[in-house]
């Protein structure tokens, strides 16, 4: 079984040394440097470029430079997507996201994680769970999303958030670990003073 098969059934692979796995990110970091080296008046080659990266892209989708990731196959999104700056992704397994979705800045999301034994991981050993973000979720500046979780739909997620377990449909949530901080509610959509309170 090859690394990355080992990897999508959620195994410890080898993500340090297998020359396959290597050539394949190296190849996706040719990519990822053409990409974040273009100016932002070449819109056509940075949408040709995002397409030809990942697994699947929608309609109509921003991606702001620079962005990172592993592989980009592992990658799947839907229509009316909006990532801003330093986006990373690290997919060793799918990531999964839905339409709507609105990302800021400093973001990162992380299928990989590392066995706890040192000998293992100085092996070069890790594992990939997949991620999935649901339609119309906005992620706040500086959140992690770590491997395994699912991200309910209309869900917020607040700045500098540490996702590590499922987040249910339309709450929002915050903090290290992220929990839930109150149900999204008909009066949200009402509200016309954003102040904090």
């Amino acid at each position: 079984m090859e690394e990355l098969e080992k990897a999508a059934q959620g195994l410890l692979y080898d993500a340090n040394y297998d020359p396959a796995v290597l050539d394949m990110r190296r190849a996706t970091k040719r990519v990822l440097h053409r990409l974040n080296a273009l100016s932002p008046d070449a819109g056509s080659e940075h949408a040709e470029l995002i397409k030809g990266l990942l697994g699947r892209i929608g309609e109509s989708f921003v991606i702001e430079g620079p962005f990172h990731c592993d592989y980009g196959f592992n990658i799947e999104i839907g229509d009316n997507f909006y990532a801003n700056t330093n986006l990373t992704i690290l997919d060793g397994a799918k990531v999964t996201v839905g339409n709507n979705v609105f990302i800021a800045p400093n973001v990162g999301i992380y299928t990989a994680g590392h066995p706890l034994d040192a000998e293992r991981r100085n092996a070069g050993l890790e594992y990939a769970l997949p991620i999935t973000i649901g339609d119309s979720v906005w992620i706040g500046g500086g959140v992690s999303i770590m491997p395994g979780v699912t991200i309910g739909e209309r869900a917020v997620i607040g700045a500098g958030a540490v996702v590590t377990r499922d987040v249910p449909p339309a709450v929002v949530v915050g903090g290290n670990p992220a929990r839930v901080i109150r149900a999204i509610t008909d009066e949200d959509g009402t509200r016309e003073n954003f102040t904090r309170k």
